[in-house]
């Protein structure tokens, strides 16, 4: 069984950002999105309201994590949620999805956003969203700690998450001094992200604070682990997801394969193809 080393590692870096942006940093760097396959980008974000109202997106999956505050999402198909701290929410643009992420009244929210390819043949499947929220999430106790499993299937616990292209994604606990070997399939991209404390990741304990990330090395097919320990107490979040291995085109709310298919998307939007402007519910 592969046991993973790091094969590169960083601190976060923050710029301040005018209202109603005020804080932003790039967990992944969508200029290593070749690398990183299947993941795109993922950007950790503080706003207020009015910072991401309506937008349209195709061609890819999103996943957000609510580190802090309430979020509340809606688009233009009716669809309406808040969202809490620990909650997590999946999006499948597919196609042509057309929504909005706001903080709640005058809160101050803080999230996670990770945006996961989709392969070539689903790249207008049909838009869906599913709410996670941290209770539903499953957990199963290891020494000293705990791991809840948003999406994907870990040590024979399964997250809920339906997510079109498969990811697995886990939060897990540590006390100081725990240390724990997270099972992840050997071919699958990996990288964790540090949410609170110091820690040690991989064979080559390479060492983490809170927003530090490591990337792990990949293997052939079969089993591999992760390892990770406390040096306080910890929380980590950990992604994984199987290489798509096909050429990439973005262009500002779209993923595509071609630059041809991006200028098309922005011609369908603009064009009304992705539906009315999605509206606040309730508000």
């Amino acid at each position: 069984m592969l046991q993973r080393k790091t094969i590169d590692s960083w601190q976060v870096e923050y710029e301040q950002l005018p209202y109603p942006n005020v804080q932003k940093g790039m967990v992944l760097s969508p200029e290593k999105m070749q690398q990183h396959d299947p993941f795109l980008l993922m950007a950790e974000d503080w706003f207020k309201r009015g910072a991401f109202s309506d937008h349209p997106h195709r061609g890819f999956q999103t996943i957000t994590y609510v580190v802090d505050g309430r979020l509340e999402h809606f688009d233009n198909a009716g669809g309406h949620s808040i969202l809490d701290a620990g909650d997590m929410q999946y999006m499948n643009a597919g196609g042509a999805a057309r929504h909005a992420e706001e903080a709640v009244d005058d809160d101050l929210i803080h999230t996670l956003q990770l945006w996961l390819n989709l392969p070539k043949d689903q790249k207008f499947t049909d838009t869906y969203y599913e709410n996670v929220r941290v209770d539903e999430a499953p957990t199963f106790d290891i020494d000293n700690g705990q791991v809840r499993v948003y999406s994907g299937d870990v040590a024979g616990t399964k997250g809920p998450t339906k997510s079109v292209y498969p990811f697995t994604m886990v939060e897990v606990y540590l006390k100081e001094g725990a240390e724990y070997e997270l099972p992840l399939d050997a071919a699958d991209t990996a990288f964790c992200y540090v949410l609170a404390g110091e820690a040690s990741v991989g064979t080559d304990d390479v060492a983490l604070s809170r927003a530090g990330v490591a990337v792990f090395e990949r293997g052939e097919e079969g089993e591999s682990t992760v390892l990770l320990k406390a040096k306080t107490r910890t929380r980590i979040l950990v992604y994984a997801g199987t290489p798509i291995g096909e050429p990439v085109a973005a262009g500002g709310p779209f993923v595509m394969n071609t630059e041809d298919e991006i200028q098309q998307a922005f011609r369908d939007y603009h064009a009304g193809k992705f539906g009315p402007t999605s509206q606040p519910q309730g508000r």
